[in-house]
């Protein structure tokens, strides 16, 4: 049974509203905050026709919920510890689709 893909809606520079997946969320031990990965809706779109050699832009995000409202902190560029923590969720997560990837060619 293939999960359900999760949405929601950021709103860029302009204002405009952009449809991002939502790709993987999970909660920090070491800083008790909640972490999300998402990516640009169309963009994942075409890289899963194979439209896209570019690849996929993945954003990372603080956040938090109430009821079933989402609200989305960016992390501080100079927040090393927190940066580390994401990226090592983000490289344990996402390494193997690469190679997964270049398997099947």
């Amino acid at each position: 049974m293939a999960e359900q893909q999760e949405f929601l809606m950021i709103p860029n520079e302009d204002g405009t509203e952009e449809k991002f997946e939502i790709l993987y969320t999970f909660e920090s031990d070491e800083t008790g905050k909640k972490y999300m990965f998402v990516a640009p809706a169309d963009e994942l779109e075409n890289e899963r026709n194979n439209e896209d050699e570019e690849g996929v832009e993945v954003l990372a995000f603080r956040y938090t919920e109430e009821g079933d409202d989402i609200t989305l902190e960016m992390i501080e560029e100079d927040n090393e510890q927190e940066w580390d923590l994401v990226e090592e969720m983000f490289n344990t997560l996402f390494s193997g689709i690469e190679l997964e990837d270049e398997e099947h060619q």
